[in-house]
Order: C-alpha cells, then structure tokens, then sequence
C-alpha cells in the first residue's frame, strides 16, 4: 500500500510539472503575439492620423433644408394686345389699365447652408381676380415713336385714367380722366408719373395711359425714329451689360432679328416679333434679353411646353414636374408680357423701387441686374448665362 501510494504521489506531481510548463509557454506565445499585433495597429494609426477637422467639414458642408410656408402675392394681370390698323405702327394704345390681383400662395422654400436658392409654388388659392390690361397696337401706314415731353397736349387713352394727388398709386385719388380727354403736360417723372392740367384741375397721372394721338379720332401721322445702328448697338452688348434698361431696337429692327429665322420652325418668333418690342417700350426692359430667354427656354418655339402652352419661357416650371407646373398663356403676346412683368418687377429691380404703371418692385429675386443675377433664381442650370447671352449675342449680330 505504501508502495502504490508513492507512485500515486510522484505521478501528481508529474502532472503537476507538466500543466506548469505548458502554461508558461502558453502566456510567452501570447504576450509576444500581443505585443506584435499591438505593434502593427500602433503602425497602422501612425501611418494614417485621423484628421478630425476634416471629417467635420464633409459632414456640415451644404446643408439643405426645406420650409413650407403661406404668402400674400399678386395675381399678376394679362395683357390682352389687339391690332389697329388706322394707329401708326408702333403706337401703342392702352384702353384698359391692368389691376393686379390677390392669391394665398404655399409655397416650397429650400435653404443651403441657411441661404435661400430655391422656391416651388405648390397651391394656390386667389382672394381678389385680377383685371385684365387691354392694350391696342397700330398696325396702319407711318411709324410713332413719340415720347410725351413738358409742355405737350396728348390725349387719354384708357376708357378712365385716375388722377391722383401724388405721383403714388397708393395716393389720394382726385379725380378721372375719360378716353379722348386733351390734357397738358406740365411735368414728368422718371417716364412713369407726369403733372398734367386739364379743364376740370390738375394731378398726377400715369404716362403709359395718355399719347399724342387721339384714341376716338383716330388721327394718323408718320414720325422719325432714332435709330441706333448695329456698331452702336453691339458697343453695348457684354455678358456683364444691365438688361433692366432697354436696348434701344426700334420695331423694324425687332422684326428683322427675330422674323424668318431657319430655327424658327414654327415661326413662332416671327409672328410675335413686335410683342418684344412692346414689351421693351411698356416695362422698361431690355427686349433682346427677354426674346433670348424665350429662345432658349423653348428650343426655338419647338418644345412641348411651347406648342401645347404658349408658353415660351417655361415660367412657373419647376424640375420635379415641368410641364404641369408650368403656366398656360392664351397667347404668346400674353406670356411675353409677363414674364417682361415679373422679370422687371421680381428679379431686375430692389424691393421698394419704383417701376412700371407706378408699381413698385418686389424685388425678392433681386441679386442684380445682369444676366447672371437673374440665373441665380431663374434657373437652377449654372450654365442658363452662358447659353441666354448667347442667344442675345446671335440677335444682335443677325441686324
């Protein structure tokens, strides 16, 4: 029995020695790989530092957010342009003066990095109508080019012509002027607002609403017109130019850059030559610079949007749905008009400026007064400048 028990002992002991060893060697193996496998990721880190300012910057930059929100904005007016042939040619006769009307608008607003680019109108809702403009233009023998000036008797055009006690529509109003009445021109302001005297007093008036013709005799006559030549006109073109001041194109000249042209397909371009010009002569802008856009919006006259629509600028549409958002013209002398309306109106003029038919500008489109400024709003294609004064440019050089 001694002697089994000894042999038990010794064998523990055996045992004993045996797991020591192993496990000895087992914590070497690992320490040593341990510190290799540290060693390698001390190397990786080493090699490629974290650049925290880095990360910071590609996940802050460009931030896009969108807000929905409810404004009050104008209805604006259509003008509606009827022919006249015992008006001289370029004479323009308003017999109705246009009322802008009221709409809730909602509407899309999207801000990068807090700075508004993009607005989407999604609904609308119109709490005043809008009273149309009537407008004729002459058609008959002989050119007008007359320009009211001191001094002057001219004659009201529209059916009824408030006089106002301030060169200010929103100003008391004092009396009216009926279609046909002679009045005298005692003074104008900024080619909008004149003081005129007439047989029952004295105001402000609109000067778009009086001309030296008679509207009911209808008396017609030839005047000269100041004509710039093409040297004088292309002096005036760059990229950089204002196009919220008019070219200085007469009618004939209008005619000759946009009829029978071989991209006019369509002869859209050709038929409607002279409603660029009016719209150059009415709102101030430049002409070219509208008939460009219309150009290149519409492909020429040739898109869908253009055909089914009237609509050559692709105004009120938007990329997420371009052919419904956009707006249906009844004709394209009514598109022409305005959008010349509300690129003076909303995009070429600061808030508070005094425009058109003694308006005043909007202005919430206004960055300038180039063809860039109005890109920024316009279009979101960062190359519709380059593209538009090309278009301008291709005008110019075809006189």
């Amino acid at each position: 029995m001694k002697k089994i028990r000894n042999v038990l002992i010794f064998s523990i002991i055996i045992i004993l020695i045996f797991f020591c060893v192993k496990m000895f060697f087992s914590t070497q193996y690992i320490q040593t790989n341990s510190k290799e496998i540290i060693g390698k990721v001390d190397l990786k880190i080493n090699k490629n530092p974290l650049n925290i300012d880095e990360i910071l910057n590609e996940n802050t930059k460009d931030v896009i957010t969108e807000e929905l929100v409810v404004e009050e904005m104008d209805l604006d007016y259509n003008t509606i342009y009827t022919e006249n042939a015992e008006l001289p040619s370029g004479t323009i006769h308003i017999t109705q003066m246009g009322v802008n009307g009221k709409r809730d608008t909602i509407i899309i607003k999207r801000y990068k990095n807090d700075e508004l680019f993009s607005e989407e109108i999604v609904a609308n809702n119109i709490s005043k109508a809008s009273i149309n403009k009537l407008v004729e233009v002459g058609t008959g023998i002989g050119k007008n080019n007359y320009k009211i000036k001191e001094n002057d008797n001219v004659y009201v055009t529209p059916s009824v012509l408030n006089v106002m006690e301030c060169p200010d529509s929103n100003s008391q109003k004092l009396d009216i002027l009926l279609q046909g009445e002679m009045v005298q021109v005692e003074k104008t302001y900024n080619d909008i607002w004149c003081y005129i005297k007439s047989n029952d007093g004295s105001g402000y008036v609109l000067i778009e609403g009086l001309s030296n013709i008679n509207p009911i005799r209808n008396e017609n006559g030839n005047y000269d017109l100041e004509e710039f030549t093409k040297t004088e006109l292309l002096e005036k073109l760059n990229i950089n130019m204002d196009v919220s001041i008019p070219s200085g194109l007469t009618l004939d000249q209008f005619r000759k850059i946009l009829q029978y042209n071989s991209k006019d397909k369509n002869n859209i371009f050709t038929e409607n030559a002279d409603y660029f010009y009016y719209a150059e002569q009415s709102y101030g802008i430049n002409g070219v610079f509208l008939a460009a856009i219309a150009i290149h919006e519409s492909g020429y006259g040739t898109s869908k949007i253009a055909i089914n629509k009237n609509n050559l600028f692709g105004y009120m549409s938007y990329d997420s749905s371009p052919y419904l958002s956009s707006k249906t013209f009844g004709t394209y002398s009514e598109g022409i008009d305005l959008v010349a309306r509300v690129l003076i109106k909303y995009y070429l003029n600061e808030k508070g400026d005094e425009i058109y038919g003694g308006e005043v500008a909007d202005g919430r489109y206004y960055s300038g007064k180039t063809i860039k400024s109005v890109n920024k709003f316009y279009a979101t294609d960062p190359n519709w400048t380059n593209c538009v004064y090309a278009q301008m440019k291709a005008l110019y050089e075809s006189l």
